[in-house]
């Protein structure tokens, strides 16, 4: 009897898999570290690879954590929304204000990471009596607004997620080979590679000066439509970083040109990116949105990555702080202490704006 009681609860248990093997002493690849990938369980790791400056494999360092908090000015029994979720951090912050009163609203497009995020803070006890997790584009907050808002503060931080960046299975990085996907939500829309194949000269060019002012621009999109005419394919992010490097062949052979590169292979993979994901679309709907679905008083701050976003976001503020909808807006952008931006590089670009909704 005791015997197959023993072979049932055998039976019913998922099957080990063992972990990634790698050369070496250490593992390179992002899914060989599966040490970064289990943070709840190889703590002392993580905490010696942050202290390095560096993120974690498959985790995302929150960026301004203490400026938007003191802004917010969160208080239990209010509502907020939290319009990319991502990896979850700000958002664990902020409920941690709450204090076990009131609600937050996450949204994401990542059906990825999502799942993940969600899973994660279930874990550290944020259940759906204090947390609702939606798979929105923050886009669509007009209709959210009218469901579960007015919100008393919002967050929008509009970068990219580490774990996002460093899968290479994403393709949002040419610092691994994978495919040029570059969208955040794989499961629609179409990917980088393909983008590429339909774009004219003009338009590609067009693109580049107007998602990342590439200096570059005309040579870079000469050299991939050219490429592609001579039936070379451009489906990687290692195909795309090689198109890139020989369009620059002219610069002059020293360490000016490997720092050239490096620079446009960044804006060219920023410029892509933007244009799967309409991004700028995204954040001009948002915007209209945005004061009305704040309560009055309500704050909202944003986080921004590059000057493109920024402007949207100061001229919107702008307008509506001259129509009245909004009672103050910074006057400047706030940026990581020096602090912060050595212990994450990733925070080095980094601009927060915030706005209080007038009140009636």
């Amino acid at each position: 009897m005791i015997e197959n009681k023993n072979e049932t609860l055998r039976e019913n248990q998922p099957p080990h898999k063992r972990r990634v093997r790698y050369k070496g002493t250490h593992p390179k690849k992002f899914e060989e570290k599966y040490k970064e990938h289990q943070p709840e369980k190889y703590g002392d790791t993580i905490e010696k690879i942050i202290h390095k400056g560096s993120t974690p494999a498959g985790m995302h360092i929150s960026i301004m954590v203490d400026e938007i908090l003191n802004f917010l000015q969160i208080q239990p029994g209010q509502t907020g929304l939290d319009a990319t979720l991502g990896y979850g951090g700000h958002t664990r912050k902020m409920l941690e204000c709450l204090k076990g009163q009131g609600h937050i609203y996450g949204l994401d497009v990542d059906p990825i990471e999502i799942v993940k995020t969600k899973e994660r803070l279930s874990k550290a006890g944020y259940g759906p009596k204090i947390l609702t997790i939606l798979q929105e584009n923050f886009s669509n907050i007009g209709q959210l607004g009218q469901q579960y808002g007015p919100f008393d503060f919002l967050l929008a931080d509009l970068g990219v997620s580490s774990m996002q960046i460093d899968n290479p299975a994403r393709g949002f990085s040419f610092k691994s080979d994978g495919p040029l996907d570059l969208r955040l939500n794989p499961q629609k829309g179409c990917s980088a590679a393909q983008r590429l194949r339909e774009l004219t000269k003009e338009e590609l060019e067009g693109m580049l000066i107007e998602n990342a002012d590439e200096p570059y621009a005309e040579q870079i999109a000469k050299e991939i439509i050219q490429s592609l005419k001579r039936g070379m394919k451009i489906e990687t992010t290692f195909q795309l970083k090689d198109v890139i490097e020989h369009a620059l062949a002219f610069l002059p052979n020293n360490q000016t040109k490997k720092e050239s590169i490096k620079k446009t292979c960044q804006r060219t993979f920023q410029a892509l990116r933007i244009d799967v994901n309409s991004e700028f679309e995204v954040l001009e709907a948002f915007l209209d949105s945005l004061p009305q679905v704040m309560a009055p008083g309500g704050r909202a701050a944003i986080l921004t990555f590059h000057s493109g976003e920024d402007r949207l976001v100061k001229k919107a503020f702008k307008r509506f702080y001259q129509e009245g909808a909004f009672q103050d807006i910074s006057k400047d952008v706030l940026r990581p202490s020096p602090k912060e931006c050595r212990e994450n590089p990733r925070a080095h670009s980094t601009k927060m704006r915030w706005a209080i909704k007038a009140v009636d």
